[in-house]
C-alpha cells in the first residue's frame, strides 16, 4: 500500500514536470513528501535500504506518468491551455494552507516575512526573463554544447528539489525546453542522437538532484523557520507563475475562460466539501472518545 501511495505521488510530480510553470519541488511539498524526499536522497549512502524503498516507487511513478501523459498533455497545452492551468491552480491553492500552517508552527519572526518575499520575488521574476531562442541538438552540434547539456541538467535539477522553481520554465528561458522534448520525440527516428543528448542531460540532472538535496537538508536542519517560510513564498509565487508560463495562443476565448473557471470552482468547492466533511467526522470521533474517557 505504501509502495502504491508513493508511486501515485511520483506520478503527479512526473505529470507536473511536463507543464511549464509547475515545479516538481512544489508538488512534493503539496503532496506532503518533501521533507522525506530530501532526507532519503541526502542519506541514501548511509541508509540505502530505506532510501531505495522510498525513491524507487517515486521515480517509477514519475517515469511511467511522464511517458503515459507526455502526448496527451502536449495536446492539452496546444488546445486547452487555460483549462489545464486552472486545474493545476485549483489543486495548488487547495493544498497551500497546510504549508502555511506548517510554516507558522515551525515558528514566526518578523524577519521570516523577508525570506517569504525574497522567495516569492525570485520565483515570479523567472517569468519575466526573455525566453531564449530554441537550439538544434544533435551529434553535429558544436563541442561546447555537450558539456552545456550536463550543466543544463544540473540547473533543471533545482526545480526537482527547490519548491516554486519550475524546471520547464528554466529550460524555456535558456532555450532548451523544445529541443529536449524533440529529442524525446525522436528516440525512434534518430535514436543515437536522442540517446546521447538525453543521457548527458540526465547525468547532470541526477548529480544536481543529490547535491542540491543535501543543501536543502542542511537548510531545513539549521534554518528551519526561514526555509519553511521561503518554501511558502516559492509555492505562492508558483501559483501566479502558471498564468505567465503557459502560452495561451488563440484559445483566449469566452468558452475556454468559462470552462477553465468552472474547473477551478469545481476543484475548490469539492476540496472544501471533503475537508469539512472529514473535519466534522474527526470532531465527532474526538468528542465520542473524550466522553468515553
Amino acid at each position: 500500500m505504501r509502495f502504491l501511495s508513493v508511486m501515485a505521488k511520483g506520478a503527479v510530480i512526473g505529470i507536473g514536470m511536463i507543464i511549464p510553470g509547475v515545479s516538481g519541488g512544489t508538488l512534493a511539498v503539496l503532496l506532503g513528501i518533501y521533507e522525506e524526499l530530501i532526507l532519503r536522497i541526502s542519506t541514501l549512502k548511509s541508509n540505502f535500504k530505506a532510501g531505495i524503498q522510498f525513491l524507487f516507487p517515486l521515480v517509477l511513478g514519475m517515469i511511467l506518468a511522464f511517458a503515459a501523459m507526455y502526448y496527451p498533455l502536449k495536446l492539452a497545452l496546444e488546445h486547452i491551455p487555460f483549462e489545464l492551468c486552472m486545474i493545476f491552480v485549483g489543486l495548488m491553492i487547495c493544498s497551500t494552507p497546510k504549508i502555511g500552517i506548517d510554516a507558522y508552527h515551525s515558528g514566526f519572526h518578523k524577519l521570516d516575512i523577508l525570506f517569504l518575499l525574497l522567495a516569492f520575488g525570485l520565483c515570479l521574476g523567472l517569468c519575466f526573463i526573455p525566453i531564449g531562442e530554441d537550439l538544434e541538438l544533435n551529434l553535429k552540434m558544436p563541442w561546447y554544447m555537450f558539456p552545456s547539456l550536463f550543466l543544463v541538467g544540473f540547473l533543471a535539477s533545482v526545480a526537482l528539489v527547490v519548491p516554486g522553481i519550475s524546471g520547464s520554465m528554466i529550460l524555456l528561458v535558456i532555450g532548451f525546453y523544445k529541443p529536449l522534448l524533440d529529442a524525446i520525440s525522436h528516440l525512434f527516428s534518430t535514436p543515437l542522437d536522442a540517446f546521447v543528448i538525453l543521457l548527458l542531460f540526465a547525468v547532470g540532472l541526477v548529480i544536481g538532484f543529490f547535491t542540491i538535496a543535501k543543501l536543502m537538508r542542511h537548510l531545513l536542519e539549521k534554518y528551519e523557520n526561514q526555509t519553511k517560510w521561503a518554501i511558502l513564498g516559492f509555492v505562492l509565487a508558483s501559483i501566479l507563475a502558471l498564468f505567465f508560463a503557459i502560452d495561451y495562443k488563440d484559445t483566449w476565448t469566452a468558452m475556454h475562460i468559462g470552462i477553465g473557471c468552472g474547473c477551478f470552482i469545481l476543484i475548490v468547492f469539492s476540496y472544501c466539501g471533503f475537508y469539512f466533511l472529514f473535519f466534522k467526522k474527526w470532531k465527532e470521533k474526538r468528542k465520542s472518545f473524550l466522553e468515553q474517557e
